[in-house]
Formats: C-alpha cells, sequence, structure tokens
C-alpha cells in the first residue's frame, strides 16, 4: 500500500503547526513531513513538537543537514524522538544546500565523504553501538548513547546525485527524492540505489519517498507552473500535478509504480489555504491510493 504524506512548509510561521498537525491527525493521512531549510524552522524542535500534539500521525523531517549538526547530537536527539514516541518519528539527512552551508561556516569540501562518515556513525550510534572513528569529517572517541532507541530505526538520506544516491543504497535504510523526481527519476534513482545496496551484500527493505509538487483548487495550474519556474527546474518534465482529487491521485499510482514506497504531496509556497490542502490530501486523495 502507498503511504501518503503531506508537507508542512517552513514559509508558514512555527505557529500554524499545532493546528495543522491535528488536523492532519484527525483526518487520517498517513505522515506530516517537515523541513529543516535555513534560516526558517528547526526540524527535531518541529517534529517534536507536531508529534506531541498528535496521536497517531507519523511525522518526517526531510532533511537535517549534516554539516549543520554534529552527528552525536543528532544521534541523541533521534534517539529521544524514537524513545518518546515509538515508531512515528521518520528522519532523513543529506548534504543540505552548499549556499547556506557556506553562509553558517559549515561547508563541507567532500560533501559524499562527510555524508557516508555520518551515515555509517549514526546507523551504529541509534544502533547502541559505541563508535570510535577518526573519518576526515566525523570524529568520535568512544561515543555511546546512554538511551538508544529501540533496535532497527531507520535512517534516511535526502540526495539527488548518482554517487550519493548509490551511498543512499549502501549505508542508509531509505531515499528522499525530491519533488523535481518524474516516474522515470524514481526508476532512474531505483537502480543506481540498488546498485549501492549490491555493492554493500544489503538485502534489508529500502523504503523510497517521494515528493511531489501539488495544487489543487482556482489557479492550480498557474500556481504549479511559477512554483517550477521559480525553482529553476525543468517545467517538461513531468514532476508535478494540478487538478482534482482523481488527478493527484493518478499522479501518486504514477509516482508507486515507478518504485515509491511513499509520496508526499508538496503545497507550493503560495498556497492560499494549508488547511484545506491538508483535508484535500487526507480525505479525498488518500482514498483513491489506498
Amino acid at each position: 500500500m502507498t503511504v501518503l504524506g503531506a508537507v508542512f512548509r517552513p514559509q508558514l510561521p512555527p505557529e500554524r503547526l499545532r493546528a495543522l498537525a491535528r488536523l492532519a491527525d484527525d483526518a487520517g493521512l498517513d505522515e506530516l513531513w517537515l523541513w529543516e531549510d535555513c534560516f526558517l524552522e528547526g526540524g527535531i524542535s518541529t517534529a517534536a513538537a507536531a508529534l506531541a500534539w498528535t496521536e497517531r500521525l507519523r511525522v518526517g523531517v526531510g532533511l537535517l543537514p549534516v554539516p549543520l549538526r554534529n552527528v552525536a547530537l543528532t544521534a541523541m536527539e533521534a534517539a529521544t524522538l524514537h524513545r518518546l514516541f515509538p515508531g512515528r518519528a521518520v528522519l532523513a539527512v543529506g548534504h543540505g544546500v552548499q549556499d547556506w552551508m557556506g553562509q553558517v561556516g559549515a561547508r563541507a569540501e567532500s560533501p559524499v565523504t562527510l555524508l557516508r562518515e555520518y551515515l555509517a556513525a549514526l546507523r551504529a550510534l541509534l544502533g547502541g553501538e559505541r563508535v570510535t572513528t577518526d573519518g576526515r569529517y566525523v570524529k568520535l572517541d568512544g561515543v555511546a548513547l546512554d538511551w538508544p532507541p529501540a533496535p532497527g530505526v531507520p535512517v534516511l538520506a535526502g540526495v539527488t546525485g548518482p554517487r550519493s544516491l548509490r551511498l543512499s543504497g549502501e549505508a542508509a535504510d531509505g531515499t528522499v527524492l525530491t519533488a523535481a523526481t518524474a516516474p522515470d527519476g524514481v526508476r532512474r534513482a531505483r537502480l543506481l540505489i540498488d546498485e549501492g545496496r549490491a555493492a554493500a551484500g544489503r538485502t534489508d527493505p529500502h523504503r523510497i519517498v517521494v515528493n511531489l509538487h501539488t495544487a489543487t483548487g482556482p489557479g492550480a495550474a498557474a500556481r504549479l507552473r511559477a512554483e517550477i519556474e521559480a525553482n529553476g527546474e525543468d517545467a517538461v518534465l513531468e514532476h508535478g500535478v494540478a487538478g482534482d482529487a482523481s488527478a493527484v491521485a493518478e499522479a501518486v499510482r504514477r509516482l508507486a509504480d515507478a518504485g515509491a514506497d511513499t509520496v508526499v504531496l508538496q503545497p507550493t509556497a503560495d498556497e492560499p489555504d494549508p488547511e484545506g490542502f491538508l483535508r484535500f490530501a487526507a480525505t479525498e486523495v488518500r482514498p483513491l491510493v489506498s
């Protein structure tokens, strides 16, 4: 069954999150996803609040930029969330936007090397191991969590390039793909991820999460087109949908057929009715893709 989620975009002020998270929970949406975009809202703080305000909703963070966060701190916070809200937190890590990382003095010369070291250390720490490592970027000396989560907590990677996709298959438990990913792009990503998994000898499940540009209601097509153009994406590619529940559900099914396990509806930055968008996703689209 395809998991359906929606994004709470950080262009909305933090004080809007409580009502929207509760609405998503009550309406039956599977997942609500948050972003840690610089310099808007913190991913862990918003996730903790959303989880505390809801009962059954899974809350994802896609993604936490690894140059910005010491891996031990990320492990501590991730473990705390997973123990407080078992099975309901979904965390992805990634390179971060390099210009933003440069603004805060955290830009890595080799983002792929950093992510490789980070994923290995984070998964080991969350697995209850005591970790000593002296990598190019990640350095730990006998670090172990006093309160590790239950075994099997997944760590996802939000990545785009071929090297990073192979790395995600090798070293992560799932991959988050951007809303610029059309169905053919999902298939290509899955092949690269599988190359990494084969190289590492991995046979465990690997979850693919794909964001989908989505607009509905009056002016939906124009808002979607403006969003894609503002992002500098190729508007010719099939990586967005504007229309009613049937049109959105069909776009979700195309991504699922291409290999997506989870599809996250991403509203435009100027979505005029965020509450209505979440209600639309949960009560109109969700029944059509269950």
